[in-house]
């Protein structure tokens, strides 16, 4: 494997003519890496983007800062000033830390079916199964113990890591990540009843993911009863999360672990959804809403915003006084309503 070149030097003139934004003070100082503030030392260049970590600033030890312009003057740093820090943040790691690139070629013990054609700049790592009709793009990377079933389709520069599991007939765009443990395209949980008893239906549809997709550690995307399961462009899915069959994720929506998405939802574009929220099949999500963590979604949403359907957390003993005010709703409901038209009959016999 080939391993990360060692960092580099670089001043902080230099990174601006790489990545853009404005230099305050000496630009000419030489930066090796990035740090939090915190832990930021000499040579290491760190970042602001939250106003309640101002407090830390003063006390860095880093020789340069990136800022947004509402912190222009809030330190004598050397400084890069841009409109997104975070944004700076990420591109500016990835430039120190390059990731590791295995080199092209085969391992000995994978297994790769007759007829499966593996571009010679991809890399196969040890025990991975590649199964009779799959298509691996170029500078692909097939980590150890990945299978790959029968006539899936992987597009160039995707990285699947151990152990993931790709059914047969997927489509997987160009530039994906699957990280480890990653399923795509088993069953979905689709049943019919007969006198009791449950009965399969086959699955029979793929799932499609398009291309700079990524999907955390464990999580589960559905294959489709017979349409597609569809991972539309730049999708970002985190860790432990659930996809039923026939789900539509539109482009760039991001959504965080542990969220179960029920069979046939449609989730729209430039969505963000937190952890754990639950969101019921059938329905459709527009363009641009975001839904807060622990939402439970039980009907469609039509317009973009935020959502959330949350308590906010209580004692024990605040809980249950709760609940069994809640149990006496229905009750109180019939109250008020017949309060209301006993009003209603006064004011009449008062006209």
């Amino acid at each position: 494997m080939q391993t990360p070149s060692q960092k580099s030097l670089l001043t902080l003139n230099e990174l601006a003519r790489r990545f853009g934004g404005e230099v305050v003070g000496d630009g000419g100082v030489q930066l090796a890496g990035i740090n939090t503030l915190e832990r930021a030392q000499s040579g290491e260049i760190s970042f602001l983007s939250n106003a309640k970590y101002n407090k830390l600033l003063a006390a860095t030890g880093a020789s340069a800062v990136i800022v947004g312009a509402a912190d222009r003057d809030a330190t004598e740093l050397p400084r890069l000033v841009t409109q997104n820090p975070y944004l700076y943040f990420a591109r500016v790691t990835a430039f120190f830390h390059p990731p590791a690139i295995p080199r092209p070629g085969i391992h000995p013990s994978a297994v790769i079916e007759p007829g499966a054609s593996i571009a010679a700049s991809a890399s196969v790592g040890p025990f991975a199964y590649i199964a009779e009709g799959v298509t691996v793009g170029e500078r692909c990377i097939i980590g150890s113990h990945v299978s790959v079933g029968q006539g899936v389709v992987i597009g160039d520069e995707t990285q699947l890591y151990p152990r993931v599991v790709i059914y047969q007939d997927c489509q997987i765009g160009q530039r994906v990540i699957l990280h480890a443990g990653v399923v795509i395209g088993a069953d979905g949980f689709g049943l019919a009843q007969d006198q009791g008893r449950w009965v399969k239906i086959p699955q029979v549809g793929r799932v499609v993911i398009g291309d700079d997709v990524e999907v955390g550690a464990n999580t589960t995307i559905d294959r489709g009863a017979l349409d597609d399961t569809v991972i539309e462009e730049g999708v970002k899915l985190d860790n432990q999360i659930q996809v039923g069959h026939n789900v539509r994720i539109g482009a760039n929506t991001a959504i965080a672990g542990c969220v179960g998405i029920a069979g046939s939802a449609r989730i729209g574009r430039g969505c963000t959804i937190g952890g754990s929220a639950g969101i019921l099949g059938h329905l459709e999500i527009c363009d641009n809403a975001h839904i807060s963590a622990f939402t439970l979604i039980t009907k469609s949403i039509k317009k973009p915003g935020q959502y959330t359907s949350q308590l906010p957390v209580m004692t024990h003993e605040e809980w249950l006084k709760s609940a069994s005010h809640l149990k006496r709703l229905d009750n109180l409901a019939d109250k008020i309503k017949l309060l209301q038209q006993r009003l209603n009959n006064l004011s009449k016999d008062t006209e």
